[in-house]
């Protein structure tokens, strides 16, 4: 009962709503954000080195496999998940924000891109949906992650990598690098960057995910949940009456 308790309580959360950035970091976030996908800062490049944990467990299940099913990414902003992936699967995303990608060299391997998944066709069905480092950003996780369950084939899986937040090896370890490089560049906290940002903990992900799939396995890049700097989730059979529920309640 305390389950459904707490779930109920999580739920009630959402749709959640961004905090407003500071003047000060909303003149320089986008540019910000660029450079952090593309590493161009010593922080932000050995970001990049330790994420690709994230990249390579969710290509894990194609790995070297000629005609894997088709996938739509979640949140595929610059698309460099796509450098792990077979290049014959039929591949689409989800992306709100076109600027990062619309230059980018591996765009001519993308199928069908979408600002939001409300607009991937209900007909359309994915062996697999994936996901790295995005899940933290969505205001309205629940209807995300439902619409993305009903748009699974028989058989597919949600594939989710994400930062441990929440957790104090992944606080202090982004303190010390990326939010101390960011005070010694701009003068500015980059705390208040990753609270616009992470609007979701990795708790909360896993939560929603569990209630919403039969079967759910997890891994930690460290030491369990609190000492880990990322998560990776692979979920399948989802129950489709919750995302139905979800889906309706959210949409």
């Amino acid at each position: 009962m305390s389950g459904a308790r707490d779930l109920a309580a999580l739920l009630a959360r959402f749709p959640k709503t961004r905090p407003p950035l500071p003047p000060q970091l909303a003149a320089i976030y986008t540019r910000q954000y660029l450079e952090n996908r593309s590493g161009e800062t010593p922080a932000a490049s050995l970001s990049q080195r330790l994420e690709s944990w994230l990249h390579r467990q969710v290509a894990a299940d194609v790995k070297g496999a000629t005609m894997p099913g088709a996938t739509l990414e979640l949140g595929a902003g610059t698309l460099n998940q796509l450098a792990y992936e077979p290049a014959s699967g039929a591949y689409d995303i989800v992306e709100p924000f076109e600027a990062l990608f619309a230059q980018s060299p591996l765009v001519g391997g993308v199928r069908h891109t979408y600002a939001d998944i409300r607009q991937a066709p209900t007909g359309q069905t994915y062996a697999r949906v994936t996901s790295v480092a995005s899940l933290e950003h969505i205001c309205d996780l629940p209807f995300v992650l439902a619409r993305a369950a009903r748009l699974l084939a028989p058989g597919g899986s949600l594939r989710a990598a994400i930062p441990s937040e929440g957790g104090f090896l992944w606080k202090v370890g982004w303190m010390f690098t990326t939010g101390l490089e960011f005070r010694l560049r701009h003068g500015l906290d980059y705390g208040q960057l990753m609270v616009h940002e992470h609007v979701n903990d990795a708790r909360e992900i896993e939560t929603l995910v569990r209630a919403l799939f039969e079967e759910v396995e997890v891994k930690s890049f460290g030491l369990g949940r609190q000492f880990s700097l990322y998560r990776f989730l692979v979920a399948r059979k989802p129950r489709l009456d919750v995302a139905a529920d979800w889906e309706a309640r959210f949409g």
